[in-house]
């Protein structure tokens, strides 16, 4: 229910938590994959009609208290002129990334109107959902789009934008700057098109330093999630430890990989007035149904009655079975 989602990112005691999954919509569904056979994941993305059904399919088979919208968190590279594409077996690729300091100048575009179709998806989900779920928009984080735009292709250690750090911290201020001002108005439009909810994506802030998280990376954070008047998530892998660095942004709710400990967690955040969301390991999913419900069960535990709305510690991988996905959402259902 929406308003369980809502009570639950204000940091407030529920009578159970709420749930919905990263990566909520997609290739673990049969129904995504048959519809997905005659689109592209780009045309799915900007054609809006497409990507409501998309969205509301786990809404129609699992009922989740939060619908996130299908979408991609590298739609924001379009409003700075950087050209992208999905290879089958490598992931997104940037044609033209950046090679060299002045590289990191870029105009900016018009985001309402190159991302019209973001708009367009929210509102028809808004319009059917109404107050029967939380309407969830995201994006991807300053840190982690410049370390897809500087390396060209994924990475484990992107170390192309920590080279640039290091190398030219002017350049790499001026990208994280013009990530963030793109950001700002696009998280702005989300909620003005009908977005409950906000989830900023940094997933590899973690690679960096506490001291330039703080320095480099703190201010953008705030920036953006400062800029909206809904409820705020903000998410990070390998921070466990540094989660006070995270409570600063302003974010409402923190976001857990399934590295962290929740009861550490909420130790460490015991002087924070944040609310937590988390932290299955996705691959728990692979278990029986009993040990879903059971390692579900213990993380509910873990996190307590007020302010934790539970989700995975990072996204449904494609071949988890459905119905232990539909375990995972029985479970939290049927807590009391």
């Amino acid at each position: 229910m929406k308003d369980l989602f809502l009570r639950a990112a204000q940091g407030e005691q529920t009578e159970r938590p709420p749930v919905w999954m990263m990566r909520q919509a997609g290739r673990y569904l049969p129904e995504y994959r048959e519809l997905r056979e005659d689109y592209t994941f780009l045309e799915a993305i900007s054609t809006p009609e497409v990507a409501a059904e998309i969205t509301l399919q786990p809404w129609e088979r699992f009922q989740p208290d939060a619908v996130v919208m299908y979408s991609d968190i590298l739609t924001v590279l379009e409003p700075l002129d950087f050209a992208y594409h999905l290879e089958s077996g490598v992931g997104p690729v940037v044609e033209n990334p950046v090679e060299e300091p002045a590289d990191t100048d870029r105009e900016r575009g018009d985001v309402r109107d190159e991302l019209w179709y973001v708009g367009d998806l929210l509102e028809r989900l808004d319009d059917e959902l109404g107050s029967k779920a939380a309407v969830l928009g995201f994006a991807g984080g300053p840190f982690t789009l410049s370390a897809y735009v500087c390396e060209g292709t994924p990475s484990r250690s992107f170390m192309e934008v920590r080279r640039l750090r290091a190398e030219h911290p002017d350049a790499f201020d001026r990208l994280l700057e013009a990530f963030t001002d793109v950001l700002v108005e696009y998280v702005e439009f989300q909620v003005e098109s009908g977005a409950d909810a906000i989830q900023l994506f940094d997933t590899y802030a973690g690679l960096l330093s506490p001291a330039d998280y703080r320095e480099f990376l703190l201010p953008y954070h705030q920036k953006i999630l400062e800029a909206v008047d809904v409820p705020t998530v903000v998410f990070a892998r390998n921070m466990s430890g540094n989660l006070d660095l995270l409570a600063d942004s302003g974010a409402d709710v923190i976001g857990l990989d399934w590295t962290v400990d929740l009861a550490d967690a909420r130790e460490e955040l015991a002087d924070e007035d944040v609310a937590i969301q988390g932290n299955l390991d996705p691959a728990l999913l692979y278990g029986d149904r009993e040990t879903v419900r059971e390692r579900t069960r213990e993380v509910i535990d873990a996190a307590g009655d007020a302010g934790h709305i539970l989700n995975l510690g990072h996204g449904v991988d494609r071949n988890t079975p459905v119905e232990n996905v539909e375990a995972f959402f029985e479970t939290a259902k049927n807590v009391s």
